[in-house]
C-alpha cells in the first residue's frame, strides 16, 4: 500500500481508514454511554455516534482526505475537526446535550483516537524504512 505525495493512496488504505474512523468514533460513543450507565446499547451508541459519524464524512470531503487518508494534517486534523464540530453543531441541533466538559472530553477523546491511529501508522512506516 504505496502513499504518493502527488497521487491518491491505495483503495485498500482509504477503506481501511474509512472503516478505522466509523469504529473508533463507535467505541467514543460507546465508553461515553457505558460511563453513564445509559440503557440502549446499540440504539444508544448510533444516537451518540450518529452527529459525529456525519461530522467525520465532511471532514473526509472538505479534505478530500481520501487522497492522503494517513496523513496527520490533512486527514487526521480534518476528520477529527469535522468529527468534533460538525458533531456538536449536530446535537445542538437535535436537542442532544452540549456543554462545555463534554466538548472538551470529546476534543481529547476524538483527538486521540482518529489522530492517533494515524501517527502510529506514521511511525511504523518509517520504522520499516
Amino acid at each position: 500500500m504505496s502513499l504518493s505525495k502527488s497521487g491518491p493512496a491505495s483503495s485498500p488504505l482509504v477503506v481501511v481508514a474509512a472503516v478505522a474512523d466509523v469504529v473508533l468514533i463507535l467505541v467514543f460513543a460507546a465508553i461515553g454511554r457505558d460511563a453513564h450507565a445509559r440503557d440502549g446499547i446499540i440504539t444508544g451508541v448510533f444516537l451518540t455516534a450518529w452527529p459525529f459519524l456525519a461530522g467525520a464524512a465532511a471532514g473526509w470531503l472538505a479534505t478530500r482526505a481520501w487522497r492522503a487518508p494517513m496523513s496527520l494534517r490533512r486527514a487526521g486534523a480534518g476528520v477529527w475537526l469535522g468529527s468534533l464540530i460538525g458533531g456538536m453543531l449536530l446535537r445542538a441541533l437535535t436537542g442532544q446535550t452540549v456543554v462545555v466538559p463534554f466538548v472538551v472530553v470529546a476534543l481529547l477523546s476524538l483527538a486521540v483516537l482518529l489522530m492517533g491511529y494515524r501517527a502510529l501508522y506514521r511511525i511504523i512506516r518509517r520504522r520499516r524504512s
